[in-house]
């Protein structure tokens, strides 16, 4: 009799431990809830008791949470019809108010996010959507992350994912490529011509000055000439042969009439 008794308070006991137990994860926090009632802080990981039938456990996961914003379709500030989406980093760092302040923190923190982004779309232009992106990061998450601290929630950062511009946008912007690209490439060949214009100048007003540089000059341009195995050469007579000529030709006169 005494061993029945006595293994029946050991399964009694055992029944107790099984309904009073709990393990909490490392990356979770235990809320207990007596009679409906937050019951002292959260409680820590590990091995933890409760009242049967009293407690209730609600775990509240202390991980950061990635989530996607749907892709959310607006007008920009300069009239352009856009998709935008993002994706939100938050976790918990107050477990009451996360279970107690709001139903479903996570439904929550996505729909403020959903409304900030079409918001921010709202307030941007196309460019700065594109180029700009770490501002309106910034942006963003400083509106989510104000509402979302009342709930016990922190915003870690927003990250817009990708910006999706109508086909005709897209066309415009190529044809806005392509005409960029094409005024480069004429200002950069007008602005080699003008730097070979002056080199040119430069070096005729050399020429100018030292004859024999023009000569030299010739000479390279037969060689070269002469490279391409050309039948029929013709070669300009040169004008400084013409005036030394034409000053042998005075001096020979004026030495005959001082002769005569």
């Amino acid at each position: 009799m005494l061993i029945e008794i006595l293994t029946g308070v050991v399964a009694l006991g055992g029944v107790w431990v099984g309904l009073s137990a709990r393990v909490v994860n490392q990356y979770e926090r235990g809320l207990v809830l007596r009679w409906g009632k937050v019951h002292r802080q959260p409680r820590e990981p590990g091995l933890t008791m409760m009242l049967p039938i009293a407690d209730r456990m609600r775990k509240v996961n202390m991980q950061i949470v990635a989530m996607p914003v749907p892709a959310q379709e607006g007008i920009t500030r300069d009239n352009v019809t856009v998709k935008v989406d993002a994706v939100v980093y938050f976790k918990v760092i107050d477990p009451v108010q996360a279970v107690i302040g709001v139903e479903d923190y996570r439904y929550a923190v996505g729909q403020v996010a959903q409304t900030s982004l079409r918001s921010i779309i709202g307030k941007s232009e196309l460019d700065d959507l594109l180029a700009n992106r770490e501002r309106l990061n910034q942006g963003l998450e400083v509106m989510i992350d104000s509402p979302a601290l009342e709930w016990g929630i922190h915003i870690d950062r927003v990250e817009i994912k990708d910006v999706a511009l109508p086909e005709s946008m897209k066309r415009s912007m190529s044809r806005q490529a392509e005409a960029e690209r094409e005024r480069r490439a004429r200002v950069i060949a007008a602005d080699g011509e003008f730097q070979a214009s002056q080199k040119l100048s430069e070096a005729a007003a050399v020429m100018a000055n030292t004859p024999a540089a023009l000569q030299l000059r010739l000479l390279e341009t037969v060689v070269e000439v002469a490279a391409e195995k050309n039948s029929t050469l013709v070669l300009p007579f040169p004008v400084e042969l013409l005036r030394f000529l034409e000053n042998a030709a005075k001096v020979t006169g004026q030495s005959q009439e001082k002769t005569d």
